[in-house]
């Protein structure tokens, strides 16, 4: 079914290019990154990192939730390029473990962050800064893609609602008949049941090997392609055609990391602000903040990302 055509941008030609290219790039808010863990009080279940503008101000809140065996410093330049226009991003370290109880203790890791957000956050802001947690959105990338939608679709109960959902390529096993549990994926389309407006970021080489003795980092049947399927609109799909599933993590990410999975054979920073940038373009689209169109300008051009997406799809209803 061809997607709804967007019709509420005039003068493309003047307008969107200077509106939307401006995400890109960093935002003009200087960000702190602030370090949270067990001195700060309250004290939160597991240590945090924080972006946050140091302007004083009220702003939206952003969780993040990092992948599988990934540490939250590897995200640094993508969360303080989201919190440079004006988000407060929150990203909790889960204890790593290759001994699996499948997303569950993540899960409840990142509930008791959510509740730990009310009273502690204000706790560690910079001076003057607000944190408006009626505006509180979930994100996760790889396998704390799988964790944000569990949370969404009700697997554990927070005390705070989310306004949005983000999912950064993310991955729910290792194939269609090894789910990591809880199994959320069911093959139906539209099958999520999340009010939220949702993104889903894909990469085009997710799915490649590269070593043959590992599997893909993000396979078929289980990555980007069927989150988006299932999920209900308003949501959208955007996928960076030439980059992979780590990519957008910091150049300083430990080569033993980033190794098993396929890589692009451009700059990274290209692909940090290429994601960095949608993010925000659909944050303040989904969060009702001002410039809310630059997702709609994104859309209708695509091209006007610096790397190439596609596909891009979405459904409004």
């Amino acid at each position: 079914m061809a997607a709804p055509v967007l019709t509420t941008m005039a003068t493309q030609q003047v307008v969107e290019p200077a509106v939307v290219t401006s995400v890109f790039q960093p935002g003009k808010l200087s960000v702190e990154v602030i370090p949270v863990d067990h001195d700060a009080l309250p004290t939160p279940p597991i240590p945090i990192l924080i972006a946050a503008p140091k302007d004083a101000g009220t702003y939206p809140v952003a969780m993040l939730l990092h992948g599988f065996f990934l540490q939250n410093r590897f995200y640094e330049q993508l969360l303080k390029h989201v919190a440079s226009f004006g988000f407060i991003m929150v990203a909790p370290q889960f204890h790593t473990s290759l001994v699996s109880n499948g997303d569950a203790d993540d899960i409840t890791a990142a509930v008791k962050v959510t509740d730990w957000l009310p009273g502690g956050l204000p706790t560690v802001l910079p001076a003057g800064v607000e944190a408006d947690l009626s505006k509180l959105a979930l994100a996760g990338h790889s396998r704390g893609g799988h964790t944000a939608f569990s949370l969404a679709l009700g697997h554990a109960k927070t005390v705070l609602s989310f306004s949005a959902l983000i999912g950064l390529d993310p991955v729910a096993g290792t194939g269609r008949s090894s789910q990591l549990p809880p199994a959320i994926l069911t093959y139906e389309p539209s099958s999520f049941d999340i009010a939220a407006p949702v993104l889903v970021i894909g990469t085009g080489l997710g799915d490649d090997r590269e070593n043959v003795l590992f599997p893909p980092c993000a396979p078929r049947d289980v990555n980007h392609a069927e989150f988006y399927y299932e999920c209900r609109p308003p949501c959208y799909h955007l996928v960076t055609k030439d980059y992979g599933h780590l990519d957008m993590l910091d150049d300083d990410a430990p080569k033993l990391v980033t190794c098993l999975c396929k890589e692009g054979n451009s700059c990274k920073d290209v692909m940090r602000r290429t994601v960095a940038g949608i993010m925000v373009a659909f944050l303040r689209s989904a969060l009702g903040e001002e410039y809310g169109d630059d997702l709609k300008v994104i859309l209708r051009d695509p091209g006007l990302a610096p790397t190439t997406l596609d596909p891009v799809e979405y459904r409004l209803a």
